[in-house]
């Protein structure tokens, strides 16, 4: 007497028809209830009656966009169709994947010739189709959870089935962040291809999931089946198109490592599973980078542990070392080198229950975009949690709309004076040492490398002139110009006079420019042996330059910036210097900070 249905499409748009298909097993009327309920609210939003083979579903314009089940009943059987509506234009800056993808290659696990599962099993199918029963979400709900908080937690979201971003450009480009949930498994090139293209072109995308884009498979019939040898020798298009191979993305012969889009690969991951899958309920987080504004509001401070059982029975993680105390990824796996590790959980005593490794969240740039990964499965069952909710606002609320300013990327060690050479970044400390660590998002500690000589501001050319090589170039307390070999043993050597009481220097194309207190701007062009009045500094408290131009923190809290012409010209404001009273630059940021203050840095462009 069972009934048994499936849609022909895992998503409809609003004001559209959804067709599903039904069977019986007896030879019973094929007849009976139908009712379409939201799963983000368990609301019911039809009750009907279907009869026949087929039953068509006209999907109102109102219905909100969301992950809904039709419950089809007949006597005493029923059974559940997963589908998403979406919306007809976007009406959030948020939309919120589904992977149906993951969920069909797990539909009727360990049925021989049923399933692409179980992994390792000779009988395992190649092809599965989405025209049968079966196909939505597992028994454990790994995506039910968010979906369930984020109304109450007042975010009004647009769903997509996972399909929708295989040929997905036109869908994204209405959105600014797309939400990866729960277990997110399986991916087309296609849709691998549109998400990384949303990224690059300035799209955010916050990955609460685990095991995130590991094996690659196809559509073929139309994108009714699903393809996935897991076996190059198997699949003939490995001798054909070999980037197609469906096989797991970081091997052979595909060799794109899903690192470079999520940051992380469950190849550094763990796993816990059968009757070990309890283990997971006993790990937590541990916070690496407590500044961070991923973290702000939640009150942890550096080694404080959050979001116990938020590790799911599957983690993604990138390679890493510990470097003074801090991780830092070493991109030997194929992750960005933007990768700042914010939180880690050391898995390998998992390696008695299925697969031992690390959880690594973090965040990283891809191209414009930005991209969050929490590392794990289960964080969306983990709402309850305070940390795990806090993050979750912090990083939708960030990533869901357009954000300049500053960005916190370590202490500031109370550094008066900050250049960039060699691609490290040099500080002088309130106690008259030269400091260096290295030009990254990641908060690393400042090591102690010589003497600061005295200097209270320092400069560093792009490139060797003549009469200037590369190095660190200093103003004085005592009012001289230096200079310093960016080396371990080196010494700092007076160069001349310098303009009276020197709060600011940059170097721009072999000119040295020099702000003063009494708010004068003065250069020294290459060949010159005196210093020649430029202008005003325009209250400048710290200068630098990049790129051919000069940028200043001046007294009243902004950042401005001119053209290095050799007489007066008009400062232009950019931005808040957000308390910044030491400034450089470098790859195209100002990196910034102030006594007692964060080292920070940001895109020098108007804030938003």
């Amino acid at each position: 007497m069972t009934v048994h249905a499936y849609a022909e499409s895992t998503s409809c748009v609003q004001g559209g028809a959804l067709r599903f298909h039904l069977t019986r097993a007896s030879r019973a009327p094929l007849r009976g209830a139908v009712r379409v309920e939201d799963v983000a609210t368990d609301r019911a939003v039809f009750d009907g009656e279907f009869s026949g083979p087929s039953w068509t579903l006209g999907v109102s314009p109102g219905w909100p966009s969301s992950l809904y089940r039709a419950v089809f009943a007949a006597g005493e059987s029923s059974c559940e169709v997963h589908f998403v509506v979406r919306a007809a234009r976007p009406s959030s800056p948020i939309l919120l994947s589904m992977p149906f993808p993951t969920w069909q290659a797990y539909n009727r696990a360990g049925v021989p010739g049923e399933s692409v599962y179980w992994t390792e099993q000779p009988t395992r199918a190649a092809r599965v189709s989405f025209h049968r029963p079966g196909g939505g979400p597992p028994p454990e709900r790994w995506e039910e959870g968010m979906i369930r908080w984020l109304g109450p937690a007042g975010y009004d979201v647009d769903y997509c089935s996972g399909l929708d971003l295989h040929e997905g450009r036109e869908l994204l480009s209405g959105y600014r962040l797309l939400v990866i949930n729960g277990h997110d498994e399986y991916w087309s090139a296609g849709m691998r291809d549109s998400v990384e293209e949303f990224i690059r072109r300035g799209g955010n995308m916050a990955v609460f999931s685990g095991n995130t884009c590991w094996w690659q498979f196809r559509l073929e019939d139309d994108g009714r089946t699903m393809v996935c040898y897991r076996d190059a020798v198997a699949d003939p298009m490995a001798t054909v198109e070999p980037g197609l191979t469906t096989v797991e993305w970081s091997s052979a012969p595909v060799n794109r490592p899903e690192n470079g889009l999520t940051g992380v690969s469950f190849r550094r991951g763990a796993g816990t599973w059968g009757p070990y899958m309890r283990h997971m309920e006993e790990e937590s987080y541990t916070v690496r980078f407590p500044e961070h504004w991923v973290f702000e509001g939640t009150k942890l401070g550096e080694g404080a542990t959050f979001g116990r059982g938020a590790i799911g029975y599957e983690t993604d993680a990138c390679d890493f070392v510990e470097v003074d105390g801090v991780p830092v990824a070493t991109g030997r796996d194929g992750t960005p080198p933007s990768f700042v590790i914010l939180a880690t959980a050391d898995l390998r005593h998992w390696h008695r229950y299925g697969q031992g490794g690390m959880a690594t969240m973090g965040v990283f740039t891809l191209g414009a975009g930005t991209v969050f990964t929490a590392s794990t499965v289960n964080w969306g069952n983990t709402l309850h949690d305070p940390a795990v909710d806090r993050i979750t606002r912090n990083v939708l609320d960030r990533l869901s709309r357009r954000v300049s300013g500053w960005e916190i990327i370590g202490t500031g060690g109370s550094m008066r004076a900050l250049t960039v050479c060699d691609a490290r970044l040099y500080g002088v400390g309130a106690d008259g040492g030269l400091y260096r660590r290295d030009v990254s998002g990641q908060n690393l500690r400042w090591r102690r490398t010589g003497s600061g000589g005295g200097v209270v501001a320092m400069a560093t050319p792009r490139e060797a002139t003549a009469t200037r090589p590369v190095g660190l170039y200093g103003l004085t307390g005592d009012d001289r110009l230096v200079y310093r070999d960016p080396g371990e043993d080196a010494s700092w050597t007076v160069l001349g006079d310098a303009p009276p009481g020197g709060v600011g220097l940059a170097l721009v194309d072999g000119e040295l420019w020099a702000a003063t207190a009494s708010g004068g701007l003065w250069r020294l062009p290459p060949e010159a042996a005196e210093w020649v009045p430029a202008g005003s500094s325009g209250d400048a408290v710290a200068l630098t330059g990049m790129n051919g131009r000069l940028y200043a923190a001046d007294a009243a809290g902004r950042v401005r910036t001119r053209l290095p012409l050799p007489g007066a010209a008009e400062w232009t404001d950019l931005c808040t210097a957000s308390g910044v009273t030491v400034l450089t630059a470098h790859a195209g940021r100002l990196i910034g900070t102030a006594p007692g203050a964060p080292l920070r840095w940001r895109d020098p462009v108007p804030d938003l």
